[in-house]
């Protein structure tokens, strides 16, 4: 199948141009939650979930705090750093991915 060079550049241009209107969101400029907004409240979410964490720990350390609750934590706390590093590996595995791509 030939490829008219006419119409690539027409459709490259397109891309660009609604690449462009974006506005830099990730949805592509419809509206929702943009990448940056959600890898920013994934991150918050798991300084939430290590400070819970901690202060359970406190907690049990000071006598108010049952060790269920501790392990709870803990657990709730590391399965979330474990799903931030394993996002955070693929971002940057699917970084690497595009930088190989030949222009």
């Amino acid at each position: 199948m030939a490829i008219n060079p006419a119409t690539a550049l027409q459709a490259y241009m397109n891309a660009a141009r609604v690449g462009a209107g974006a506005g830099g969101d990730a949805t592509g400029g419809t509206g929702g939650t943009s990448f940056s907004s959600l890898v920013a409240e994934a991150l918050g979410d798991g300084v939430a979930q290590t400070r819970a964490g901690e202060q359970a720990i406190a907690d049990a350390a000071q006598g108010r705090g049952e060790l269920v609750d501790v392990v709870t934590a803990i657990a709730e706390a590391e399965a979330t750093l474990e799903t931030i590093v394993t996002v955070r590996d693929r971002v940057i595995s699917a970084y690497q991915e595009v930088m190989k791509m030949p222009i």
